[in-house]
């Protein structure tokens, strides 16, 4: 069934595997509780195996109503009949690296300290899939890593190291639609298809083979937006790509136009954000819709390659003993509050899909609670049953999502209320910190007090439209004090500060005299070149300011 070639293809999948999931002791939700510590890697029973798909930048909201209406997703609709989904999970970072060193590490961002998409974490650093190979599980990694330190452009690493810099200077391009191919035409990301390929042929020639429990990971960068044509170093990746194929699988009359207040009205922080993405400019309601469209369809593009990696498993017959998870390092904005990319804590940035589904996890189960990319460690280690570190960021999302006796429910380390995400990168001059809990969000950011907060009731302000901050100020004081509970954040800005300077020192030095001549052809090249004296002056001022931190 390589690329899912045609609608009738695709149902003729789906119907397949609703037939064998039909015959298995997990459908419907009626798996009988079984002790979990009982089915480990250790156990004389058959271990589970595991496969992880985790894509770049795929809203969380899309993976259940009403965001599903907008576009065909068979294989998530699929996971969500067969298995849990969770409703509310979260990135820790709203971009790449440091989301995927959370991810992990199951650690927090101000732990594993990756600052930027350039800082994550040493190569050497013991994962949860090093852990699991370690106690009996053969692994596989195919596609998208990006969580270990040295990676991304220079352009992105010096716009994080200056966002204290007094400039405004617009770092990616703006952004935009292109159609591809034909209606025929499937595999619009070629890299990604081909690491489904290996994947799903590693699945059919090699993993049925084991006698050991496997885990295998995909990465795919869909639907993340694609680099956009150069202006400078590695101009940003703002072009919406796909082809007519996906496109149809959108119901355009279904596209939200977002609102957006007048930019005087934006938060700094936002209206920094928007300018630094070339978003303040005017769009037309067709050019937002279009953007909307191009990014859910390829987001059906992704859904397809999670089903060529759903296909193998139930053409061989491991399904039935596999457990599949499918989770994003972060969102996509696509036009909401002004902005597209993700660097920001609003909840298509901030929200992501997490869906599993296997043996002994609830089917068509859908879960409230606040969860987040650091769970992902001590779960797997719980699938395995490793015992889990106490040092970590994360809890095991197997009590929630698992049939298991209630005796080992009881037992185990609960889930608290609440999430934490942070962000301490480009297009966005403060580092932020969003504490989630039942309907609250709360985001503070720098040292607390010099950039105001932001506080959203997400049951009655889902679109995230009013900031009541100053409304509710005794609920604002009580999540800032639990916030700084968690994280001694004015601490951890601080520190960030004096990083991305002495970062950046160290950088200017190594150019010598050739610093302005790189410098001026960064992302920046457009703006720069207009005033570069002007904005060459504002790094001097900035790296004299507080010489002694």
């Amino acid at each position: 069934m390589r690329g899912l070639c045609g609608k009738g293809a695709r149902t003729g999948v789906l119907a397949a595997l609703v037939l064998l999931l039909a015959s298995t002791r997990w459908e419907g939700g009626k798996a009988r509780p079984v002790a979990w510590g009982h089915l480990g890697a250790g156990s004389s029973q058959r271990a589970r195996n595991v496969v992880m798909v985790m894509c770049d930048a795929f809203d969380g909201r899309l993976t259940f109503y009403p965001g599903n209406q907008t576009v065909s997703l068979p294989f998530i609709n699929f996971m969500k009949r067969y298995g849990t989904v969770f409703l509310n999970a979260y990135t820790n970072s709203p971009i790449c690296c440091p989301s995927r060193a959370a991810m992990w590490s199951g650690l927090f961002t101000h732990l594993t300290e990756s600052w930027n998409n350039f800082k994550g974490l040493d190569p050497n650093y013991t994962t949860w899939m090093d852990l699991m190979q370690k106690h009996g599980y053969r692994t596989q990694k195919y596609g998208k890593l990006d969580y270990t330190s040295g990676h991304h452009s220079v352009s992105n690493r010096v716009e994080a190291w200056t966002r204290d810099v007094d400039f405004l200077l617009r770092q990616e391009g703006r952004p935009m639609v292109n159609l591809t191919g034909n209606k025929t035409f499937v595999r619009v990301m070629e890299e990604d298809w081909q690491n489904t390929d290996k994947a799903a042929s590693w699945i059919r020639k090699e993993a049925t083979n084991f006698s050991q429990p496997f885990v295998l990971y995909l990465g795919l960068n869909l639907p993340h937006p694609y680099p956009s044509p150069s202006t400078g170093e590695n101009f940003g990746s703002s072009t919406f790509l796909t082809s007519p194929y996906w496109l149809e699988k959108v119901t355009y009359e279904a596209i939200k136009i977002p609102k957006w207040p007048p930019l005087s009205d934006m938060h700094p922080i936002d209206y920094y954000s928007s300018y630094t993405k070339n978003c303040t400019g005017q769009f037309t309601r067709k050019e937002i819709r279009d953007i909307r469209a191009f990014y859910y369809a390829m987001c059906a593009e992704t859904d397809a390659m999670l089903g060529e990696i759903i296909s193998a498993l139930s053409d061989t017959g491991l399904l039935k003993r596999t457990i599949v998870i499918f989770t994003a390092d972060h969102g996509e904005l696509a036009m909401e509050h002004q902005q597209f990319y993700k660097m920001s804590m609003y909840e298509a940035s901030s929200h992501v899909p997490l869906l599993v589904m296997g043996p002994s996890i609830k089917a068509h189960h859908h879960l409230s609670n606040v969860v987040s990319l650091v769970d992902i460690y001590p779960t797997m280690l719980d699938i395995a049953r490793i015992p889990i570190p106490q040092n970590l960021s994360g809890y095991s999302l197997i009590p929630l999502l698992a049939e298991i006796a209630e005796d080992e429910v009881s037992s185990r380390r609960l889930h608290p209320t609440w999430v934490l995400s942070e962000f301490h990168g480009c297009n966005a001059n403060s580092s932020t910190y969003m504490l989630r809990t039942d309907k609250w969000k709360y985001i503070a950011y720098s040292d607390g007090h010099s950039v105001p907060p932001q506080l959203f009731d997400l049951s009655a302000d889902p679109d995230e439209l009013t900031n009541i901050a100053t409304t509710f100020p005794e609920v604002s004081h009580s999540l800032d004090k639990k916030l700084r509970s968690i994280v001694n954040y004015p601490r951890i800005s601080a520190s960030v500060h004096k990083y991305n300077k002495k970062q950046f020192i160290s950088w200017k030095l190594s150019l010598g005299q050739n610093y302005s001549n790189v410098i001026a052809n960064l992302r920046w090249h457009q703006d720069w070149l207009k005033e570069p004296r002007k904005y060459k002056d504002a790094i001097h001022r900035w790296l004299q300011m507080n010489t002694n931190e």
